[in-house]
């Protein structure tokens, strides 16, 4: 391995390093209102989801809950993050969307207080997955748009909207990422 090579691993290390402390620390709020961060899961694989109510792909929900269900036990965490930044698809308030989620879907997973995952306002958890330094450079596409997180607390993948939580990909990602101890 030459210097360059060294040095250029080197940085892409720390700079993975550092995202990953950063995001853990990131000041969130869970659907009812109590402080909290992704370091509360440290140790989990996070599967991430910017969710709402009246989205095509809503149904997702469903496929959340049951990979949630499949994989909890190995240390897998689904994490929703409800958003009004599409096409107005998020309007409730978090407990109309707690409502909705937990009585269509039966969903069980954490949920979080609505942020913004784009934008002038958006939230700083996801300024640090998409911004230009983070790992996913460029916006959110739409609802459901998706990261997988590691037990290290090291972004693995990002996962577009239309593919679902239950894809072939995204489950192999999954069962690869809780295998890493």
């Amino acid at each position: 391995m030459t210097m360059k090579n060294l040095l250029f691993s080197l940085l892409i290390a720390t700079t993975a390093a550092t995202a990953a402390d950063s995001i853990s620390t990131i000041p969130l709020k869970d659907i009812s209102g109590k402080s909290t961060n992704l370091a509360a899961y440290a140790g989990k694989v996070i599967l991430m989801v910017n969710v709402a109510s009246r989205c095509g792909n809503t149904p997702q929900y469903k496929q959340m809950e049951e990979v949630y269900a499949k994989y909890k036990d190995q240390g897998l965490v689904v994490l929703g993050f409800p958003c009004n930044d599409f096409g107005a698809q998020e309007p409730g308030s978090n407990d109309e969307i707690l409502e909705f989620c937990t009585k269509k879907y039966a969903v069980t997973f954490p949920m979080f207080d609505k942020l913004h995952v784009k934008g002038p306002d958006q939230h700083p958890l996801y300024a640090a997955l998409t911004g230009k330094d983070g790992p996913f450079p460029g916006d959110v596409k739409w609802n459901f748009g998706k990261f997988l997180i590691g037990r290290d607390g090291k972004p693995i993948m990002r996962i577009e909207p239309k593919t679902k939580p239950d894809d072939a990909k995204v489950i192999a990602a999954i069962e690869a990422a809780l295998a890493e101890k």
